[in-house]
């Protein structure tokens, strides 16, 4: 009995491992209208100021704006297109992705 409950509690501990592992670390944006430094830091800046928000990152090139919620936080789409929408952008597509914003920088090939 006790070892059947030590292997279903492993078990559940290496799912949940799993899972976290697995959860979205970045918010991706499609962003229209982003054409300057000045976009850039102004989009930076406003969603910097968040509560949740860790880390923005903004590349004009690919029109993408990626945001990384602080530990145990979310930040919602509709709270993120609002944002965007008020700064004079439009928002095409939000996804999260398991994925860390150094390897956001790396597919892209943006240097740090």
């Amino acid at each position: 009995m006790i070892r059947n409950l030590t292997a279903v509690l492993i078990a559940a501990m290496l799912s949940f491992t799993a899972l976290a592992q697995d959860a979205p670390r970045t918010i991706e944006m499609k962003v229209d209208g982003l054409v300057c430094a000045f976009c850039a830091q102004g989009i930076s800046k406003k969603l910097g100021k968040m509560d949740a928000t860790a880390e923005v990152f903004v590349s004009l090139e690919n029109g993408l704006v990626a945001v990384v919620p602080k530990p145990g936080q979310d930040l919602a789409d509709p709270v993120l297109r609002e944002a965007l929408t008020e700064a004079g952008y439009t928002v095409q597509a939000i996804e999260r992705k398991a994925e860390t914003l150094d390897a956001l920088r790396a597919r892209l090939k943006v240097k740090p």
